[in-house]
């Protein structure tokens, strides 16, 4: 094997790169993840996730994960309703689809996959800052001033990956469409009304270029993302203040003053926002053909894309399954010739999925659009 006799250094405990460890693990590879996050209990917010079964559903299957991710993975429906409520559309969870892609907490993800891994696999509190050669291997610069060594190093840390850059000079760029998630402690209590409307499926709402997407049932949480196209704050008298509850909750309210009272009283309800600008890592431009050493990326830090076709997490859980059989299981004579073939792969799917994101995110933004379209 490859790796025989290496150390293989994984740049963040996301989905991506903990499945590419257990993977590497499973065919005795000398693996470490080195993870910013102080501990294991640093809470990753955001909604649900769910694998599909043609990518993330695989490589959970081939890392011995499958039957655990669909015991603590949620069946959804979903209904869809125009911004008076009435529901246009419902679809109902039978025993024929109950698999199909099924809804789990990012944190009950991520202890699913720790789990899985030997002990001492993660290394946490290590952001890696720079990445040096020494001695014929890389050695890796961290924030609190440590320092590792590694022979293969793999960037699997978010679309904001600093890693990146040994790779690839593309730049992120930004969509032009914003999102802020809500989040709702104990939903039945804080708004029991739309808690029972929703009636623990999926809710998802259209109108005039403002779309929601809510949550009734993440890990005892209601979360949601709203999603329109970000305000021009040159020409805006009272620019959006996106560090401030209060500010976004009168902006929300007032943005959706003709929706049904229902929606607004989620606002009232929720606790907590976050704001962001949609970005993405385009895979226009080939990446860097001469590395000094064994060096790729995997997830977001490869192909970030916008979240609209449910394609991130699954593309990246591709990759992890991709690049563990390239270093394990394939007939290559180096590091850099199973690293060629796994990058050739992974732009040509990549790619399809960005493009199917973006092509999403462009019609959602229409005035005229409902989340019927994405199903007909």
């Amino acid at each position: 094997m490859l790796l025989n006799n290496k150390k293989t250094a994984i740049i963040g405990a996301g989905p991506a790169g903990l499945t590419l460890a257990k993977l590497l693990q499973q065919n005795g590879a000398d693996v470490t993840v080195y993870e910013r996050d102080k501990d294991p209990q640093a809470r990753i917010w955001g909604g649900t996730l769910d694998l599909h079964k043609e990518s993330g559903q695989k490589a959970m299957k081939k890392a011995g994960l499958l039957d655990e991710y669909y015991a603590l993975a949620l069946p959804m429906g979903i209904i869809m309703t125009d911004e008076k409520g009435k529901t246009i559309f419902t679809k109902q969870i039978t025993p024929e689809n109950q698999y199909d892609n099924p809804e789990i907490n990012r944190n009950v993800l991520r202890k699913m996959l720790l789990d899985s891994l030997n002990d001492n696999t993660i290394i946490w509190d290590r952001k890696c800052t720079e990445l040096e050669i020494s001695e014929g291997k890389w050695l890796l610069h961290f924030e609190n001033g440590t320092t590792a060594t590694a022979d293969l190093v793999i960037g699997a840390n978010g679309g904001m990956s600093k890693i990146r850059s040994y790779v690839t000079d593309s730049e992120v760029e930004v969509t032009g469409t914003m999102i802020i998630q809500g989040d709702i402690p104990q939903p039945d209590i804080q708004c029991p009304e739309f808690y029972e409307f929703c009636d623990g499926k999926r809710l998802m709402a259209a109108y005039k270029g403002n779309l929601i997407v809510i949550n009734p049932c993440n890990n005892g949480n209601m979360t949601y993302g709203i999603i329109f196209k970000e305000p021009d704050s040159r020409n805006d008298a009272h620019p959006l203040k996106l560090q401030e509850t209060d500010h976004i909750r009168e902006f929300l309210l007032n943005r959706f003053s003709d929706w049904d009272n229902r929606f607004k009283e989620l606002f009232y309800a929720t606790v907590d926002f976050h704001s962001l600008p949609i970005r993405k890592f385009p895979l226009d431009r080939p990446w860097k053909t001469t590395r000094p050493l064994p060096i790729t990326l995997i997830g977001d830090a490869a192909h970030m894309m916008p979240p609209f076709a449910g394609q991130g997490v699954n593309t990246g859980l591709m990759d992890a399954l991709l690049l563990s059989e390239k270093l394990t299981e394939g007939n290559y004579k180096t590091l850099k010739n199973a690293i060629e073939s796994y990058e050739e792969e992974m732009f040509r799917y990549a790619s399809e999925a960005q493009l199917a994101s973006s092509r999403n995110e462009a019609e959602m933004l229409e005035a005229d659009f409902s989340f019927e379209q994405l199903i007909n």
